[in-house]
Parts: structure tokens; sequence; C-alpha cells
């Protein structure tokens, strides 16, 4: 009996670990709650902690939050290193980062779904049924594609196929300007913007262009209370 226990150690030793790529991976093994957990995209040397959205009202489920805006307490305007790395804190207010992004978006063909509330409880959301961000060497450029209105409107697809801009680093298309300057945010901005998820947290009515837009929906003037960008695996339909 002690023999036969010896002889199974090593098979069950080597038996593959568990190595979620992204919250899709965290579901099919049974974490149903929506919450804070850690994946890897890069492999098991990489661990990063998100918040994945579990819950069947959105679409479903299986949903890896990217970015989320919710109360203005974490400070969004930052340099091209910071939203490379990622910054905040998946319990609250984040940037997952451009690296990892595309990392996941590498691994995977993803969906992305963007919500948004105003500060009367309005809520909207924008799906689109491809999403992905290109290596570093050209600029992080978004890839977004089929568009699916869930009252917000279309403002992401302006910016596709343009590179990520910070303030001190300007890959915008604008000859004169420096948008993540001018709209005190960060974004794949053509010349300038539809939408600014990562701009100046205001409250509610903003000066044109500032705060946290999505012209399609609210206009130029208006700051959103909550904005949340998150993707899942491709579902095919």
């Amino acid at each position: 009996m002690h023999f036969l226990a010896l002889l199974l150690i090593p098979v069950a030793a080597c038996s593959p670990a568990f190595i979620p790529v992204d919250c899709s991976d965290r579901y099919d093994k049974g974490y149903g709650r929506s919450g804070i957990y850690t994946i890897y995209p890069a492999g098991p040397v990489s661990p990063v902690q998100v918040f994945c959205d579990m819950d069947e009202a959105s679409e479903g489920t299986k949903w890896t939050v990217i970015q989320r805006r919710q109360d203005g307490t974490v400070h969004f305007y930052r340099g091209w290193d910071q939203y490379k790395a990622g910054f905040g804190q998946a319990s609250g207010e984040y940037w997952l980062g451009l690296e990892t992004i595309r990392m996941l978006t590498t691994r995977k063909n993803y969906e992305l779904r963007v919500d948004m509330e105003d500060f009367n409880g309005a809520k909207v959301f924008a799906h689109y049924k491809s999403f992905s961000v290109g290596p570093e060497d050209e600029g992080y450029k978004l890839s977004v594609s089929g568009f699916v209105d869930g009252g917000a409107g279309d403002s992401l697809s302006g910016h596709n196929g343009f590179s990520f801009s910070t303030f001190d680093k300007d890959q915008d298309s604008g000859r004169d300007i420096n948008c993540a300057k001018t709209y005190l945010g960060a974004w794949w901005y053509e010349q300038c913007h539809y939408a600014n998820p990562n701009g100046v947290y205001l409250w509610g009515s903003s000066t044109h262009g500032l705060g946290i837009n999505w012209f399609s929906w609210k206009g130029y003037e208006y700051s959103l209370k909550a904005i949340t960008m998150k993707i899942r695996p491709d579902q095919g339909d």
C-alpha cells in the first residue's frame, strides 16, 4: 500500500498547474462570482490582479476589466511609463496597462464592452465584437470593430487605427496640438477625440472636451460618473 502511494506522488507533482490567462479561464474553473482575481497574461511569472465581472446582467459572464473610473480617487493624468505598466488597484479605479492589454489580446480574440453611467443613474453601454492592441513599437495601436449599440452610441470606432498618446509621448495625428496635454488625458487620440475615458474626473458638467467624455451619448460638456472597459474572448455570434 505504501509502495503504491509513493508511485503516485510523481504523477500528481507533474500535473499541469492552473494558470489562468484571463477572467474567462477563472470562470471556466468554477469561479463564478464577480471580484478580484489573479491572472497570468504572460505566463506563471507574471501575476496581475484584475476585477472580474461575472454578472449575468452584463451580456453574460467572463469579463476582464481593463479600465475603471467610478469616483475620482485615482489620478489618471499620467505619463507613458505608467500607462504602459498600469496603475491603480483592482478594488477601485485602475488602468490595467498597455503591455498587459497587448499580451491579452495577442493570446486570444477579444470583444470589448464599455459600460457608462451618468450622475442621474442612467446606464448605457457600447459593445465591440473585436478589440486588440498592437505592440509598443507600433505605438500600441488600437484595433476595434463590430459596434453593437447599447444606448451609448459609437464614440470609439473613430479612434480605430491610432496609436496611444500621453502628455510625454505625443502620437496623435494633430500637427499643431498635443491632445493628451490639451484634454488632460491619455488615449488613442486622433485630433483629438470622440471619447476621453481617461480624462479628468469632473463630477458632471465640464469644459468642452475635458473630463470623461463619450460624445455620442453626452457630448463634450458632460463628464461621466462612471465608465468601465472590459474584455472577454470572442463569443462567435
